[in-house]
């Protein structure tokens, strides 16, 4: 157990900041599957793509995940999107 008071701050502080990123990354996952799930329903829907994008560029100007790591999700996403189209259009 921390010994000093700045320790136990720390842990106090750390155990909030543990629980916001968790809702956030929650968030993410919630928001991309949706976003699949339309797009692998046959009717993709913008609104729940754009919402997906956004959610995951916000995660990451907050910090909780990487930019990187937000950039390749929203890319992999756009892939499944072309591919559904290109697929239902032949």
């Amino acid at each position: 157990m921390a010994n000093t008071e700045s320790a136990r701050k720390r842990i106090r502080t750390n155990e909030r900041k543990r629980l916001r990123n968790q809702m956030y990354r929650s968030r993410v996952k919630t928001m991309l599957k949706k976003a699949e799930q339309s797009i692998f329903s046959g009717k993709p829907s913008d609104e729940a793509i754009r919402e997906a994008i956004s959610t995951l560029d916000k995660a990451a100007v907050k910090g909780i995940i990487h930019k990187n790591n937000a950039a390749r999700r929203k890319s992999r996403l756009m892939k499944k999107l072309n591919n559904a189209t290109v697929a239902a259009k032949s």
